[in-house]
């Protein structure tokens, strides 16, 4: 056993987080992603929820904050495009800001954002129903 380590987080993907370098990319993906067609390694957590996961990566992980915004969601696509903001990117914007405040947020086209699921470290499975609640997450440097 370890301390201060969320029980959510498996010896699976707490040896990919800690493998992660600088700049190296993690996806945790809602329910209806095409997860293992995208991933180069993939972890299943199925019964939890993205908010779930992603409230404990981010107690391990720092974010990038060279270049780009750090945090990508999939957009908002076919008859769903310029509909409002999903309920869930409120609450991916609520732990963000609790570990990372500051940090930038950019929405990613739907197949742009299967492009970098791709070539992502790691993509995490969840239970998650809602849609549109897939996140990429880049790492940062820990510093002492």
């Amino acid at each position: 056993m370890l301390k201060n380590i969320p029980p959510i987080i498996t010896p699976e993907l707490l040896k990919i987080l800690d493998e992660m370098g600088h700049g190296d990319s993690i996806v945790i993906g809602d329910g209806n992603f095409p997860a293992a067609a995208n991933a180069k390694r993939l972890v299943r957590l199925d019964g939890n929820t993205v908010p779930e996961i992603l409230d404990a990566v981010l107690k391990l992980i720092p974010l990038d904050p060279y270049g780009d915004a750090p945090v990508k969601l999939m957009a908002l696509s076919g008859p769903d495009a310029g509909g409002p903001d999903p309920e869930i990117w409120s609450k991916y914007r609520e732990i963000i800001e609790k570990y990372e405040p500051g940090s930038k947020i950019e929405q990613v086209e739907r197949f742009d954002f299967y492009e970098k699921a791709r070539n992502a470290f790691a993509v995490v499975s969840s239970g998650e129903t809602a849609v549109y609640a897939n996140i990429i997450l880049r790492k940062g440097v820990v510093k002492p």
